[in-house]
């Protein structure tokens, strides 16, 4: 019986790299599939990892429809046996139900990948509905670390190194921060409900109650 299933984490923790590795795996067991992403930070179209890997993708769009793109596919002749959905907090509760009928009624195998909540500790609507929908979710054990050592578990929206709380939703950044630009970083739950990120923690703190010798991991 083919499955949906949600690979989540926070940034950071591996999720794309294992989205890469899935693909990779079913593909050399002889399986066909197909590979989406939606605001992947090495631009449009494809799926990268921090580690260097990347592959070609197909970018789901606001108005994307996985349903008709898959039909179109397989009445064309194309064969599909499972897709990989990296990114997938993006797409829409819509786009999520679609994946879901892809699993009921065609039997494709769904793997999709992703982070839970926003910069606010708020679920995003694709994440809730995977959770609503998914056969199973899998927390990925590829632990992110705060700077202090602890596992993170929330993601913090930060402009120069400053933790922020409101804004859009999705901004496009990444976990390298640069000064005066939008970026993310991990934190654990108690620096992420102080707004304590490692800027202002070296900044205030002194380097013996920092971890890893005042370095963060």
């Amino acid at each position: 019986m083919a499955e949906l299933l949600y690979f989540t984490g926070t940034m950071d923790c591996g999720k794309s790299t294992l989205a890469l590795q899935m693909d990779h795996n079913h593909k050399a067991r002889g399986r066909l599939g197909r590979i989406f992403t939606s605001h992947d930070r090495a631009g449009e179209s494809v799926l990268s990892s921090r580690l260097g890997l990347s592959a070609d993708a197909v970018e789901v769009r606001p108005d994307f429809d996985f349903w008709d793109y898959v039909v179109n596919e397989l009445t064309r002749g194309g064969r599909i046996d499972y897709v990989v959905c990296d990114e997938a907090q993006f797409y829409s509760p819509l786009q999520i139900e679609q994946l879901a009928r892809l699993v009921d009624e065609l039997q494709i195998d769904v793997f999709c990948f992703g982070i839970l909540t926003d910069f606010r500790a708020t679920l995003f609507p694709g994440s809730a509905r995977l959770v609503e929908l998914a056969d199973r979710m899998e927390l990925l054990q590829v632990e992110a670390l705060c700077w202090c050592g602890e596992r993170a578990t929330h993601n913090a929206r930060t402009i120069g190194g400053e933790m922020v709380t409101e804004g859009e939703q999705l901004v496009v950044g990444d976990i390298v921060s640069h000064d005066h630009e939008v970026a993310y970083e991990v934190l654990c739950r108690r620096h992420h409900r102080r707004r304590l990120t490692q800027a202002r923690a070296r900044a205030t703190l002194s380097p013996e109650v920092l971890p890893f010798g005042g370095a963060a991991s």
